[in-house]
């Protein structure tokens, strides 16, 4: 079975999205306001002749020339820049945390959202950026010292059951359940991403996401802000996940601001039915901005 077609009747351009799957991803890099701003970044770049362009939707993200590996420039040395996917950069943006808050990041590591989080935190309050795997912890913590962020804890625990006890059994303000997934948005940059596809694949890994967005709802305070997120197309792994959650706790999907071309959440797939507040969510195309796949969708607790 060809994975993507199983989305066709979802899109309005088939043939645009299957050729914009088939192009290789765009290199990004997002500018981290702890050490630089926007105008310092250009002019380092403009200095060193580093070929780059504005991203339009967003003034601290920056796509560099097909010649530039990000990693090789003196921004990103430096921790000015972080090389982040373009829509990687909307989940803490929907999260919108406010300096002084705790902030959980219940699957953090390598780091890109966390260090995006604690920059719109201003480095200020508690974020915590947990993952249960050692080896992408060192990458977390290495790429935290990089950008100069200080108000970040780092714990190794299984998301699912995350314990609260080490931090005095308070809830959070805000939380980001980026999960585990079967990462079909993600084709562009690595093309052997469906090589092992398969819809039971699909329905262990939901096991997951649902175990993991279900805990980081309950460390949550009421009020607090939950924001669950992907990079695949399948509703199995997002709509699914999320009416879940709708249906075992008290939180409701919110609308959040996204410039960034995309299409609403699905109603129904399959026969399936979710809540007509699922349209809040957001389904992000390759072929609308050039760019990976992505869905986010952003819940309030006790509301």
């Amino acid at each position: 079975m060809d994975p993507l077609s199983r989305y066709e009747p979802l899109l309005d351009d088939p043939a645009a999205f299957r050729a914009a799957c088939e192009r290789p991803l765009p290199s990004v890099v997002r500018v981290n306001r702890i050490k630089a701003t926007p105008e310092r970044v250009r002019r380092a770049f403009d200095e060193r002749d580093v070929g780059y362009e504005a991203v339009e939707w967003h003034d601290g993200l920056f796509r560099l020339d097909d010649d530039v590996s990000p990693g090789n420039t003196w921004p990103y040395v430096h921790g000015w820049v972080y090389g982040q996917e373009e829509v990687s950069a909307v989940p803490a943006l929907a999260v919108a945390p406010e300096p002084g808050e705790r902030v959980y990041d219940a699957c953090a590591a390598p780091g890109s959202k966390t260090t995006q989080l604690a920059a719109l935190m201003e480095d200020r309050g508690l974020l915590v950026g947990n993952d249960n795997n050692l080896g992408r912890l060192s990458a977390l913590r290495a790429n935290a010292e990089r950008c100069g962020v200080t108000n970040l804890v780092v714990t190794r625990q299984d998301g699912r059951n995350f314990s609260l006890k080490p931090f005095g059994g308070e809830r959070f303000d805000r939380a980001l359940a980026d999960v585990p997934c079967s990462c079909e948005g993600t084709v562009r940059k690595n093309p052997d991403a469906l090589e092992d596809w398969s819809l039971e694949h699909i329905g262990a890994i939901a096991d997951t996401q649902r175990a993991i967005l279900d805990r980081a709802i309950s460390i949550t305070r009421e009020g607090g802000t939950v924001v669950y997120s992907t990079c695949t197309f399948a509703p199995e792994e997002n709509e699914a996940i999320v009416q879940h959650a709708l249906e075992e706790h008290d939180c409701r999907l919110v609308e959040f601001d996204l410039e960034l071309e995309h299409l609403p959440g699905l109603a129904e797939w399959n026969g399936d039915t979710y809540s007509e507040s699922m349209r809040r969510a957001k389904r992000i195309y390759p072929h609308h901005n050039d760019t990976g796949g992505f869905f986010c969708a952003k819940l309030e607790v006790g509301a």
